[in-house]
């Protein structure tokens, strides 16, 4: 069965991707586009399109060709969107590395993506520079005057970023510039930003969220994207009364923090917030709702799909908390079984497959992986979902990260979620770990926020979902290790914890 977007396809500029964002920024030009929310300086849409057009021609006047890729790597900051439309309209690929890396990951994206030169920040060129690769500096970007190339936008790429696909091993995903544009309308259809919204910037503009739903969308908008480089609760909320934000996107630790931060701001213009990059705690959402005084929608997307694929209801604040809504528009999905191309049967959950203009053009030199991920033209995601009577998706776990007790499948995401309800868990990530006669067991390692015994969390655990489900291995650690996204790091909780807090209990 193929499930179909509730919205009409949307038409596709034939631009590319720094044509299409800043088409609008001439009747702006006095707007601010891109603000430091710390320190309150910002550029212009005139001021950003007059110093993107100096910088790309620079650019070229140093050599960078047509197909060339040139990493940014840098914390967010009103530079990046300079640097970031530069690279793209003199004619390369750009590609997104997180500064926070050390110098032997740094060098290891660079390698995958081909990048041949990294335009970074202060704060980044000690780690880029031990890499070997030729660095440019971002508070010193080149300018001149030059023509600039013209590429076709369905077969060029704009930008690379990373992912671990549904394999865990990191992939260098590259998206055209027609891709990127038809997810920016895709968005644009369905989150209805205006130019009087002003959006909170913290998540990382190298991550797919914040270079296409947050930047990028927000760009294109006119609005005011106010830009964090690092997320504290008090400073956030502080941000967010400052500018008049209008709309915060988040991920899940975010949630966690403002829902326990005991602060009570007045954020009177701020209408709502979205949550992605991995399921969301109920019970933190509602915390962190009173906090900002506005609702909290779970949001979905993934790197190989450019963004988002997914739209939310008019009433935003009026539908299912737990959905992560409808498809965008042009966007069309398939429940399958696990595995396969197999379509499940009505009503039943299964891996979601998606098929659209904004679906990535493949893995940078990965022939292989880029045949599994797309197959027959429908995009593997990894995920497992459901469908509602009203067309709206539910997700309710990683496949890979599928528990398989003696037959059984056991999703370690309904296991977390039930032990973060319970008074003294403060954080909790489940795995599943080898067992002779189960073939895997679940096991919890959990944070606590007061003393507890781990024999009556089991039992505590176990009163309440199947036998099958039973947790029956616990470890108390200090934190769960996360990404910069907010996703659980299960490949380092495997086996021996290396943040462990105290002793372990099996229970067979």
């Amino acid at each position: 069965m193929i499930f179909r977007s509730p919205l009409p396809p949307v038409p596709i500029p034939d631009r590319t991707l720094t044509e299409h964002v800043l088409a609008g920024a001439a009747a702006r030009a006095d707007r601010p586009a891109v603000v430091d929310g710390l320190t309150g300086d910002l550029i212009t849409y005139g001021e950003l399109a007059r110093r993107v057009e100096l910088a790309a021609a620079g650019l070229v006047r140093l050599g960078v060709r047509s197909g060339d890729v040139v990493a940014l790597v840098s914390h967010n900051q009103p530079l990046f969107a300079v640097a970031l439309h530069a690279i793209t309209a003199a004619g390369a690929t750009v590609a997104l590395v997180n500064p926070a890396l050390t110098p032997a990951e740094i060098g290891h994206l660079l390698t995958i993506s081909r990048a041949t030169v990294a335009i970074c920040s202060r704060q980044s060129a000690g780690a880029v520079r031990a890499t070997g690769f030729p660095v440019l500096p971002l508070e010193d970007l080149p300018d001149g005057r030059a023509p600039l190339p013209r590429r076709d936008p369905a077969t060029t790429a704009a930008a690379i970023l990373f992912s671990s696909g549904t394999t865990g091993v990191t992939k260098a995903v590259r998206h055209t510039h027609r891709g990127l544009v038809a997810n920016l309308e895709q968005t644009r259809a369905g989150w209805r930003l205006t130019e009087h919204d002003v959006l909170a910037a913290v998540l990382p503009f190298f991550h797919v969220f914040g270079f296409s739903i947050v930047l990028n969308s927000g760009l294109l908008a006119g609005a005011t994207v106010v830009a964090m480089p690092r997320f504290d609760a008090t400073g956030y909320l502080g941000l967010l009364r400052r500018h008049g934000v209008t709309r915060a996107y988040l991920v899940p630790p975010m949630v966690a923090a403002l829902a326990s931060s005991g602060e009570t701001p007045d954020l009177p213009a701020l209408r709502y917030a979205v949550c992605g990059a991995a399921p969301l705690d109920d019970e933190q959402r509602a915390r962190a709702e009173l906090v900002l005084g506005c609702p909290i929608r779970q949001g979905y997307g993934l790197t190989e799909a450019g963004g988002t694929h997914q739209t939310f209801d008019d009433d935003f604040a009026a539908g299912d908390a737990r959905a992560v809504g409808t498809l965008s528009p042009g966007t069309e999905a398939r429940l399958v079984e696990p595995g396969t191309r197999i379509d499940v049967a009505p009503g039943r959950p299964g891996e979601l497959l998606i098929r659209g203009p904004q679906v990535m053009a493949g893995y940078v030199g990965e022939d292989e992986a880029t045949a599994a991920a797309l197959g027959d033209g429908w995009l593997s995601t990894g995920d497992l979902m459901s469908v509602d009577e009203a067309g709206r998706f539910h997700v309710l776990d990683r496949i890979k990260e599928m528990i398989k007790y003696k037959g059984y499948q056991v999703a370690p995401a309904e296991l977390e979620a039930l032990l973060r309800t319970h008074e003294l868990v403060a954080d909790a990530a489940v795995v599943g770990v080898p067992d002779a006669v189960a073939g895997e067991v679940p096991k919890a390692f959990v944070v606590l926020s007061g003393p507890l015994d781990a024999d009556e969390l089991i039992s505590w655990v176990a009163a309440r979902i199947a036998p099958y489900k039973k947790v029956r291995a616990v470890e108390f650690v200090t934190h769960v290790p996360r990404s910069v996204s907010g996703k659980i790091l299960r490949r380092l909780l495997s086996g021996e914890s290396a943040c462990a807090a105290g002793p372990s209990v099996n229970r067979g």
